[in-house]
């Protein structure tokens, strides 16, 4: 089996989570023995693949499935090229209107407008993948006209072994001491950027947000605000060559996200037997218990009241800690490889999609 996993304007993502999701299923195929093509084009793109193809059938490399990861120009052409070669299109939804909002300046007002073309973006597969059934709901809400299947991203368990030889240096690096509450990925109001920085001027433990910021045009006012002028206790750390250093350096995972379609950073803080508080949301409930592999809270007071929990009670962080690993391993890379292979086979064999 042949399989095209595309991520459109991958270059241009960095370290986004969407590049990691992608990046996780390539890695998860593979060890399936599936073949894996990460351009649809005969070449590095359609314009070296054009000229590299003069006088030839076509600019298309071959594949038997289409599995596209991201909206724009370059999947909106493979899914016509599909559907004029009866090629089984999967469209995987992890964007949606409701988690583009608070992220850069201007994102509310255009989430309304990418609702719309999102609509009609899904719309065009055989099959939608999605990472929970709470987005599997957001897309229905739109509507979505096909069907549409919660699975899981995953978390890449063996990427993150290792992760305890960074505690020492990068607290060093990072000026941190003591129970450490920590963050990582962009650095978004979604993600909860106030509460984190509200909850840290209310205690005086060392905070630290491990991901890039923005402070171009394009960045928010509320995180242009924070990370300019942060709490004294706050360490923005920007990006980091390896994310293991973020884990070993942390000892509570704090994440208030308002909206997430799954949270893979929450799976990777898990994997590593962190203490993890969320908050109370519909993904994190469908995924997570309260009390048993986290604590999740609604308002800024709970969540301090967590933190605090915690910090002072490093029994209950031990025991979190190895629950929540228990839980990052149903969310291994090989389950997600066999998924994801069933679903193709399925496809191919002429499988109703709604049934796979």
């Amino acid at each position: 089996m042949r399989t095209l996993n595309y991520l459109d304007i991958e270059r241009y993502l960095g370290s986004s989570g969407i590049t990691t999701a992608a990046s996780q299923q390539r890695k998860a195929l593979a060890d399936q023995g599936v073949t894996v093509e990460t351009s649809p084009w005969d070449g590095r793109n359609p314009l070296t693949a054009g000229l590299a193809n003069l006088g030839e059938d076509s600019l298309w490399t071959d594949f038997d499935v289409a599995h596209c990861n991201l909206v724009g120009p370059g999947t909106i052409a493979v899914a016509r090229h599909a559907k004029r070669h009866d090629i089984p299109l999967i469209l995987h939804s992890h964007v949606t209107r409701e988690d583009f909002q608070e992220s850069f300046r201007g994102s509310n007002q255009i989430s309304k407008p990418l609702g719309w073309y999102l609509r009609w973006f899904y719309s065009q597969a055989d099959l939608v993948l999605c990472p929970s059934e709470y987005t599997k709901d957001v897309l229905e809400s739109y509507p979505v006209d096909g069907p549409i299947r919660p699975m899981t991203n995953g978390v890449d368990l063996d990427a993150l072994e290792g992760y305890e030889k960074f505690r020492a240096s990068a607290r060093e690096k990072h000026d941190l001491d003591g129970v450490v509450v920590f963050s990582v990925g962009q650095v978004f109001e979604r993600k909860g950027l106030t509460t984190f920085c509200r909850v840290a001027q209310q205690t005086d433990y060392d905070f630290a947000w491990f991901g890039p910021y923005s402070t171009s045009p394009l960045a928010s006012e509320t995180v242009k605000r924070w990370t300019s002028d942060p709490p004294a206790n706050v360490t923005f750390t920007g990006w980091v060559e390896d994310v293991r250093e973020a884990f070993g350096a942390g000892d509570i995972y704090l994440f208030p996200t308002k909206a997430e379609n799954q949270g893979i950073a929450v799976l990777e803080a898990m994997a590593a037997r962190k203490a993890v508080v969320l908050r109370d949301i519909p993904v994190f409930r469908e995924y997570f218990t309260d009390g048993e592999d986290c604590l999740m809270a609604s308002t800024d007071a709970e969540f301090r009241e967590a933190v605090e929990r915690l910090a002072e009670n490093p029994d209950l962080r031990e025991r979190l800690g190895e629950n929540a690993r228990e839980t990052a391993e149903q969310h291994s890379l090989d389950r997600v490889g066999q998924q994801l292979v069933d679903i193709y086979r399925g496809l191919l064999d002429g499988a109703d999609p709604a049934t796979l």
